[in-house]
């Protein structure tokens, strides 16, 4: 298994390498510059005499701006100073010695690493319970369903999952918000944290962050939930359909052992596979439910970047992104083992 690990990181490396490397050269060539965006929002759109003279000034400050950050610099060279630190800067290393940079727009001379810290609980925890939640969903309607295949259950959970896999999250984000606002307005319908006084018990501080957890998970869960019942159903009936099931219920075993003991443990080998895809899909789909629900995490966090065009910003977060992916495709190879003990990675390896 160690050298199967070795091998894996040795390989995501020049794969994070191309992909933070293409997307650096995507930035710089897309339309927009964070360099009129710092100048639009330190002149904070205030007007004064002399206009002539103030465009003069503003357009010196923005060649000092330019040269200062490395932005006149070439593709090449700029991503290069991304990796190693730049020169400019004097405290700059470079994200190779965990130095993401400083904001250039959203907050100005503020650490990314600062603002990642602020920003990514609430997005782990809001991704964490959706994957819970969509697991915990998705798996038993599924087994149900393929066992009780063609029945009014299975043909029900059918049309309701297609029609939420249908539904955008941020349409749903918002029948959501006007239903709850109007049938329900004792019920939170923007943020995460609990504006109760110092002297609130611990229930009623944990009640309430459960009651502004729901309506965001909810939105969140049900493409993945949708998706993930329908796939785990087919898994489940291809499964049960096998030889070895049949002469298990020939044995006499009961159904419940048949299911839960043979036919679930290969049954979620597909399902495996899912979740490599599915973490960076909850992540990039809770850009919109934070927005919508007023979430500061990682979402609203980069829709702010990316308005501003914040390079730094906008690098680390498609560095973590991509490093997300490749870990959730590299733990679902080691499940692998766990779920079917016939997969060898020493084989796999090789």
């Amino acid at each position: 298994m160690f050298a199967y690990l070795v091998k894996r990181l040795l390989m995501m490396l020049p794969t994070l390498f191309i992909i933070t490397f293409a997307s650096y050269g995507m930035l710089r060539v897309a339309p927009g510059d964070p360099v009129k965006a710092n100048m639009a929002m330190s002149e904070g759109g205030g007007k004064s005499g002399g206009g002539d003279v103030q465009r003069e000034g503003e357009s010196a400050a923005a060649k000092a701006f330019r040269k200062y950050y490395g932005l006149d610099q070439s593709i090449l060279t700029g991503y290069w100073w991304w990796l190693t630190g730049n020169p400019n800067l004097p405290d700059s290393r470079g994200i190779l010695r965990g130095d993401f940079g400083i904001s250039l727009t959203v907050s100005l001379g503020s650490p990314v690493s600062a603002m990642l810290a602020q920003r990514l609980p609430p997005t782990l925890k809001l991704n964490l319970w959706s994957l819970i939640f969509i697991y915990g969903i998705a798996i038993p309607v599924g087994i149900y369903a393929a066992i009780h295949r063609q029945r009014l259950l299975d043909r029900g959970s059918a049309l309701v999952f297609f029609l939420l896999y249908s539904l955008p999250s941020f349409w749903l984000g918002l029948l959501l918000i006007i239903f709850v606002s109007r049938y329900l307005p004792w019920w939170p319908t923007r943020g995460l944290d609990a504006a109760l006084p110092l002297t609130a018990s611990y229930w009623q501080v944990l009640g309430e962050t459960v009651w502004r957890y729901i309506l965001p998970v909810l939105c969140l869960s049900c493409g993945g939930l949708a998706f993930l019942s329908r796939y785990s159903r087919s898994a489940m009936l291809e499964v049960i359909r096998q030889d070895y099931i049949r002469t298990a219920r020939a044995k006499g075993l009961p159904e419940r052992v048949v299911i839960l003991k043979h036919a679930l443990r290969n049954g979620m080998i597909p399902l495996i596979t899912m979740f490599a895809g599915l973490l960076p899909g909850l992540i990039s789909g809770s850009v919109f439910v934070e927005i919508i629900f007023g979430i500061p995490g990682m979402g609203m966090l980069a829709m702010e970047a990316i308005g501003s065009r914040d390079y730094p910003l906008l690098m680390t977060l498609f560095a973590l992104t991509s490093a997300l992916t490749m870990v959730g495709i590299l733990l679902s190879d080691l499940a692998y083992c766990l779920v079917d003990p016939r997969i060898s990675l020493g084989e796999k390896a090789n």
